[in-house]
């Protein structure tokens, strides 16, 4: 667990510096104000003191590589990358404010149609990149950010590689065990489109199981435990009563164990997603891809309704369901995927159209007596029209007499009081009141049996002192883990009882997880100022507040 502090944040030409987004294993992030044009950025800046020169080419390949994707709609803009004054390389990227997936997805439930558009839309951006010869070899919740505008985009391509050097996986910095492949882990690690493939699968299970794919409740959740269960255990179905089993089966294909088994393309993933999203009736998220490698593929008689849902920029419009139809000649093509997760219904059998549960009519071959025509139409296979009946004689007028049906009504309604009371009172005087059936919570969530012990050794100190009122101090937080502390746990950290005045600023909860300490700005014209941190299992639930107090003058 790394302990350092946030690096300081360099002086750039053109932007005011305004807080501390987050940090890594060898960069910090940063939220800088560009002064022209004028807009808020993420900067990521590489540590001072990294000094292999591996990872500065792995920080320079990340630039190349987002400076070269980043006109996807799902995939994070980058705007410049350049060396400090102070000799870090940086990168310049679009700032995306709203909570990404990492922390959304312990913390809310998220909706089957939230998951599935996410799925499709990253699906077109990984798709994209392997187009572009390129693996990201991360693909996590948390590498997925929000935007202004509520769309996901794909982020940190620090560990990405050329899909030509898949196979030199080992000795890796950074790759995230929750979500990867078992081959990951082999002897010797190797990696393809398939291994990202995996990956993006493992995050829309996260996100609606509210936890990892293996991870297992009240078990012991280590790395080693993990990569065991990545390797060996089947998955778990999602159990959650609004999903349905086609869902389960596409997340089953593309997490397959054995590559092979899954779906060749994350392509054919985001089809599977849209798949389902029409199972569902909820409107067909698009995909896009940017390839410029081929010639447009023309569009055959198998094309259906979902096929404006794909766009392929500067090839053509592709057909979502590929994988599940058949060529013009109109044959069903066997499962490929039916060794790995068992067909469902209709996409077992899927229609000519290759759409979900289509149907022919109910009138193909059907004989003449059963087809509506119009009045007077003569039938196919009839000889000649039958002759107009003869002429009848009007029968001669009876002698009026009372009608019947007021004594019919009048019965029938006797019948039905008198029925109704027989029922009712056989109820009440001879069967026993029924007992009220027990009810159980759907879904309802497990809880962990403890809650999470607190930090010790809480303690601050100042780091730098505030200016003439221009700058404001920043004091070091820190504390050591709690006995028994796992790898699944984090720890949470704000100044304790900040006046409503400074609430906005400086009030707010820092979430810190892989490290025991965090940099807090201090809040300036305050006595017995004391900061507080809390444990956080992976469950969401918290230990007590523990307290610590600084003395400034």
């Amino acid at each position: 667990m790394s302990s350092r502090p946030p690096s300081s944040p360099p002086r750039l030409p053109g932007y005011e510096y305004e807080q501390l987004l987050g940090s890594g294993g060898f960069a910090d992030v940063f939220l800088y104000r560009q002064f022209r044009p004028q807009r808020r950025v993420a900067i990521k800046v590489l540590l001072s003191n990294v000094l292999d020169e591996s990872v500065r080419q792995l920080f320079d390949a990340e630039a190349n590589v987002m400076a070269q994707l980043s006109t996807h709609p799902s995939i994070v803009a980058i705007h410049q990358a350049e060396v400090s004054d102070d000799h870090r390389p940086y990168i310049v990227m679009e700032y995306c404010p709203r909570p990404n997936y990492g922390l959304r997805f312990r913390t809310e439930r998220i909706t089957v149609a939230e998951a599935l558009r996410v799925g499709v839309q990253i699906a077109g951006a990984v798709e994209t990149a392997h187009r572009a010869g390129i693996l990201h070899r991360d693909i996590k919740p948390a590498n997925i950010l929000l935007n202004d505008y509520n769309r996901p985009a794909l982020t940190d391509f620090g560990i990405s590689v050329a899909t030509a050097k898949g196979n030199d996986v080992e000795g890796s910095q950074g790759m995230s065990i929750p979500w990867s492949p078992p081959e990951f882990f082999a002897d010797p690690p190797w990696a393809d489109a398939r291994s990202d493939v995996f990956s993006l699968a493992a995050t829309v299970y996260s996100l609606l199981a509210g936890r990892t794919p293996f991870e297992r409740a009240g078990q012991r959740n280590t790395a080693s435990d993990l990569i065991h269960r990545i390797a060996t255990d089947p998955l778990r179905p999602l159990d959650r009563p609004d999903i349905p089993a086609e869902l389960n089966r596409v997340l089953a294909i593309a997490m397959a164990k054995d590559p092979s088994g899954r779906y060749d393309t994350a392509l054919a993933l985001g089809r599977g997603l849209q798949q389902v999203e029409q199972a569902l009736a909820l409107p067909v998220t698009p995909m896009d891809v940017l390839d410029d490698r081929a010639d447009p593929t023309p569009h055959g008689a198998a094309d259906d309704d979902l096929d404006n849902h794909t766009r392929i920029r500067r090839v053509s419009t592709v057909d979502p369901e590929t994988g599940a139809t058949t060529g013009p000649g109109g044959g069903t093509r066997i499962d490929p995927f039916a060794g790995v997760a068992p067909a469902l219904g209709s996409l077992a059998a899927p229609g000519p159209r290759g759409g979900v549960g289509h149907r022919s009519s109910p009138v193909d071959g059907a004989t003449d007596s059963t087809m509506l025509r119009p009045a007077g139409a003569v039938s196919a296979g009839s000889a000649a029209p039958a002759p107009p009946p003869p002429h009848r004689q009007e029968p001669a007028p009876r002698t009026r007499s009372t009608p019947a049906w007021p004594f019919v009504t009048l019965a029938g309604v006797l019948i039905v009081l008198l029925g109704v009371g027989t029922t009712l009172g056989a109820r009440h005087l001879l069967l026993p009141e029924p007992t009220e059936n027990p009810t159980t919570l759907v879904n309802a969530p497990e809880l962990p049996q403890d809650v999470p012990d607190i930090p010790t050794a809480v303690g601050v100190e100042v780091v730098t002192e505030g200016g003439d009122g221009t700058e404001t101090g920043r004091a070091k937080v820190v504390w050591e883990p709690p006995a028994g502390y796992s790898e699944e746990e984090s720890f949470q950290a704000r100044w304790k009882d900040v006046p409503g005045n400074y609430e906005s600023r400086y009030g707010a909860i820092h979430e810190v997880h892989g490290r025991n300490s965090i940099v807090l700005e201090i809040p300036p014209q305050l006595e017995d100022l004391c900061a507080e941190v809390r444990t956080v299992n992976a469950n969401g639930q918290a230990s007590d507040w523990v307290p610590a107090c600084l003395e400034t003058g």
